[in-house]
């Protein structure tokens, strides 16, 4: 069985890569970046380390690596004969990925269809991916060849401390939830993987769980100057805020999927000590960079949040958390210098608009912009 995947990353090699060679795919790794194209090429092996309680570390064999931007044809042979393509390179990047992936459908001999699962944190980003594809081919019926099945995944991944080649550190849990319905013809492979007939609720879940909580905790954390997650997560002030952020979302989610409060109370308390793991390297930095997608209005801060409003429920923990991400400013991240830009440049309104596409007639409209018009006053 052959696997190509999108993103030659920490994500792609220490998750999906990972899961993947456990399920006994040969792994193809396709990435822009030319040193790491060619450091994963000049290895016969990597280990996957997991850091915490019960962690072991793992040892993936039979990979290689192909540079997409020197030799596409190379990656469309790869997907041309693949059983599945999976990414892990954000969802704004699809959209480049998509034409080779497209290229490889009508390439393909085989009757087989070919699996496509875009492993990426945004709702529903196999829709986008194949829609993506679906323009970029030259007959839409070729799209019949493959199979598009939207996934959750959830693994924590900290930046490499140096050092350590291509090996990964990451953390013992992971989750992979996938879609079963668009898979029903064909098999695959995926050792600790579930599959759901309605993925809605577990990828609103840990989007609005882990990546909420996660993202509240690097900016609650970088305003009271903590460097590391786990740090932060030891000031009961920030513990505190985000525990009140995520009370929040889970009545949201319990409105929404009705999910029950000791479910939900569980499933909080894992991921809060999953952010403690003191073995775990994560910087608020890293957590935190490209706020402005993390504002934008789908994503884990507006979205629960305008999903609360619209129900009559609290929304003051995260607006709370918004507002600590538009004090996020890294010089090191090009989405927060361009936050701060933009709001020493435009009023809260467009602000406001601009960031989180919310109409400024939505209930929760008027709180964002009191957050956005305070931290344009601390700027001016």
């Amino acid at each position: 069985m052959h696997a190509v995947h999108f993103g030659a990353g920490n994500i792609g090699r220490g998750f999906v890569g990972l899961l993947l060679h456990q399920g006994g795919y040969d792994l193809v790794f396709s990435d822009v970046a030319g040193p790491l194209v060619d450091a994963v090429n000049a290895a016969e092996r990597y280990t996957v380390r997991e850091a915490g309680p019960g962690g072991v570390d793992h040892e993936v064999t039979g990979f290689r690596a192909i540079n997409s931007a020197e030799d596409p044809d190379a990656v469309i042979d790869a997907i041309a004969t693949a059983d599945i393509v999976t990414t892990a390179v954000g969802v704004t990047v699809l959209r480049f990925v998509a034409p080779l992936i497209a290229a490889g459908i009508e390439r393909r001999s085989s009757e087989t269809p070919l699996v496509v699962m875009a492993c990426e944190n945004a709702i529903r980003a196999t829709d986008q991916l194949r829609d993506e594809v679906a323009s970029a081919l030259g007959d839409p019926a070729l799209l019949g060849r493959a199979r598009f099945a939207n996934t959750a995944v959830d693994r924590i991944v900290p930046a490499p401390q140096g050092g350590t080649g291509i090996d990964v550190t990451v953390e013992p849990y992971f989750e992979w939830a996938i879609e079963s319905t668009p898979l029903a013809d064909v098999s695959v492979h995926i050792p600790g993987a579930h599959f759901v007939d309605d993925l809605g609720p577990y990828i609103e879940r840990k989007l609005f769980t882990v990546n909420t909580g996660h993202a509240a905790t690097a900016y609650l954390g970088a305003q009271r100057g903590h460097e590391r997650i786990a740090e932060a997560l030891g000031d009961l002030s920030v513990s505190t805020a985000v525990e009140a952020t995520l009370r929040e979302t889970s009545a949201v989610l319990r409105a929404v999927h009705g999910f029950s409060d000791a479910e939900l109370a569980e499933y909080r308390a894992t991921i809060l000590d999953r952010f403690r793991n003191p073995e775990l390297p994560d910087t608020v930095h890293r957590v935190g960079r490209q706020p402005m997608r993390k504002l934008s209005r789908n994503d884990r801060f507006i979205g629960p949040a305008a999903m609360a409003a619209e129900r009559g429920l609290s929304t003051d923990a995260l607006i709370g958390a918004v507002r600590a991400a538009l004090d996020f400013a890294d010089t090191d991240d090009e989405q927060a210098v361009e936050l701060q830009a933009l709001l020493g440049a435009e009023s809260a309104e467009v602000v406001t608009s601009r960031l989180t596409g919310l109409d400024n007639a939505h209930p929760l409209f008027a709180a964002v912009r009191e957050a956005v018009a305070q931290r344009q006053s601390v700027l001016r």
